[in-house]
């Protein structure tokens, strides 16, 4: 094979059977000089703003700030900069250096390392795919807020709506007469927008204003990503930095509003006797685990854009320490208008803190429904949430449609505007159900199953296909061959030991503490739990699977074909290194 110029690219097209034999006759993966090089970003900081966007979402606004509370204010940062030090990092370091190395999507890397690992790579895919199902409908419902934030005042404002239960809905919340009552914001929540029905069961119709709000926002997806990285990475231009604008301007306005302080101080008042508590750390370990956006494909994706020689390390810390930084930020932003809420209803901040949708949702509107000139502080907060979804949103898609484009070269090539909205169309379909009167309920049971336990248990894999099937030492010296610089000796012994440690004890902890899928006090019926299983088995499974289907395909005794199958690809190794030019090393066994 002559040696590629610097305009051809290496193709390699796994999508047959390969199991990572190069004398093997079986082997079908099809090396191709096809002309072009790979895509690479147009420029290195819309790569670091895609990161820095992907991983700073969502949770760190509404999730994070609760946690701090409930877990001891202050102290809460001792475990949480422990997790991220311990686990956080290392994956995130290692999932974004995999994919520069290979330069190929999350299956054909898996495979190319250690082809046994290949269902890793697809339980990436899968769960990532159902993740994107249910996160654009949190951006529908944040622009069905968003559009209803255009008017002379927020519609929850108030109890004269025909959507508010006469008996029991107040603003002025002060009112102890009512034992029982709700907030217009909650009752516009669910009596308006969701018009959520009794229980899951009870299905409802389809709300028309939210599949218009769904539709668009799968628009918005389509058109940021349909020419992939070139179309995406001008977009975080400004998805991945309006989000700061917007929480320092309502940071300046929540600290100007009276108990602002008291909310402060709710949020970040040490108590360190929590610390005791292993509830704390295992909180702390989560909170990091899915805040970095670790096990979904999208750091590898994201990294295979990568020129080869891009200081990955430095990127790894540095968007680790801002998404971090964020959550932090973030809770002031929340916490001082839960202290101005407190102070106005006359309860404590613990009474009026929550997290997930119904802070977003219910919660922070109460708290802007009670400011001067509340559609703009609306329009600002909901905009803000838009951006930082989409953002999540643009990575979890691209690492499908990255990872389903390496793997099936040969049918996908040229075709990536039509793939891209075929699979917008599909997650549009799954979607349908959230957004009808039940879908509440359905939206719950996708938060707790697609990307539950199933991802804790893909990520212990991948660190340990990397650390004891490729080998961590092997990784840290193509990590250095990447950088230039040596590896600090803390990074292969967190991949070996003490990150799948700490990922055993999450996934231990979980089915342990494990109490069936509830929606506030609504337990979940058996059928509702059976379908939320089969959703995480439908990623979890691919690994042992297709482990089991190389397997069965391989040649040789049971010894020979685990050897061959756990060994990296010869084939894809010798292309990497004729790509870079680098030195050929020999092959090591580390299974």
């Amino acid at each position: 094979m002559a040696e590629p110029d610097e305009k051809t690219k290496i193709a390699v097209n796994g999508d047959a059977d390969g199991e990572g034999l190069t004398s093997d006759e079986n082997c079908k993966i099809d090396v191709e000089i096809i002309g072009e090089e790979r895509e690479k970003w147009g420029r290195k900081v819309e790569f670091f703003l895609a990161c820095v966007g992907y991983a700073v979402g969502l949770g760190n606004v509404w999730r994070f700030p609760y946690l701090c509370f409930k877990n001891g204010g202050g102290a809460f940062l001792i475990p949480y900069l422990c997790m991220l030090l311990i686990c956080g990092m290392p994956l995130f370091f290692m999932e974004l250096s995999l994919g520069q190395f290979v330069s190929l999507g999350p299956v054909t890397s898996w495979a190319a390392i250690c082809p046994i690992s290949k269902g890793v790579g697809f339980a990436m895919l899968v769960v990532s795919f159902l993740c994107c199902v249910y996160y654009n409908v949190i951006i529908a419902w944040c622009l069905y807020y968003l559009f209803e934030s255009f008017a002379k005042d927020v519609p929850w404002k108030t109890c004269d709506n025909w959507w508010n239960t006469a008996t029991n809905c107040t603003s002025n919340l002060t009112d102890t007469a009512l034992k029982e009552y709700s907030s217009p914001s909650k009752e516009f929540y669910e009596n308006y927008v969701l018009r959520i029905t009794p229980d899951i069961d009870t299905f409802g119709v389809m709300r028309w204003q939210l599949v218009v709000c769904l539709i668009l926002a799968w628009v918005l997806v389509y058109f940021c990503l349909w020419k992939g990285i070139k179309s995406s990475g001008k977009v975080v231009y400004f998805t991945a930095t309006f989000p700061y604008l917007v929480l320092v301007i309502l940071l300046i306005r929540g600290l100007t509003l009276p108990g602002a302080m008291k909310g402060l101080s709710f949020y970040l008042k040490p108590n360190f006797s929590k610390l005791g508590d292993a509830i704390v750390w295992v909180d702390a370990a989560t909170q990091i685990f899915y805040s970095l956006g670790i096990g979904f494909g999208s750091l590898i994706a994201m990294g295979s854009y990568n020129k080869f020689h891009n200081n990955c390390f430095r990127d790894a810390m540095t968007v680790s320490v801002i998404n971090c930084s964020t959550s932090v930020f973030a809770g002031l932003v929340i916490f001082s208008v839960l202290g101005f809420m407190a102070e106005v209803l006359g309860k404590e901040v613990s009474e009026v803190a929550t997290s997930g949708p119904g802070l977003a949702f219910v919660v922070y509107p109460e708290g802007i429904a009670q400011m001067p000139i509340s559609p703009f502080w609306s329009i600002c907060f909901f905009f803000m949430l838009l951006t930082l979804g989409l953002d999540t949103q643009f990575a979890m898609f691209e690492a499908v449609t990255t990872g389903l484009g390496d793997e099936y070269v040969r049918l996908l090539r040229n075709r990536k505007e039509l793939f891209t909205a075929f699979l917008c169309f599909c997650c549009f379909l799954l979607g349908l159900p959230i957004v009808s009167q039940s879908g509440a309920f359905i939206m719950n049971l996708y938060v707790w199953q697609a990307g539950g336990v199933s991802l804790v248990f893909l990520a212990f894999f991948e660190v340990i296909v990397v650390a004891w099937g490729y080998g961590a030492d092997r990784f840290a010296l193509d990590i250095e061959t990447m950088t230039g610089n040596k590896v600090w000796p803390w990074w292969p012994i967190a991949w070996k030991y003490i990150t799948p440690a700490v990922i055993t004890g999450i996934f231990i902890f979980s089915l342990v503490q494990w109490q069936g899928v509830s929606y506030d006090d609504y337990q979940y019926p058996p059928w509702a739990e059976f379908v939320g299983w089969v959703m995480a088995l439908s990623s979890m499974l691919w690994i042992p699977g297709v482990a089991i289907y190389k397997m069965s395909r391989a040649k040789g005794t049971f010894m020979e074909r685990w050897r061959s199958l756990t060994r990296p690809d010869q084939e894809q190794m010798s292309i990497i290194e004729l790509r870079e030019g680098i030195p050929k090393r020999p092959d090591v066994v580390s299974l």
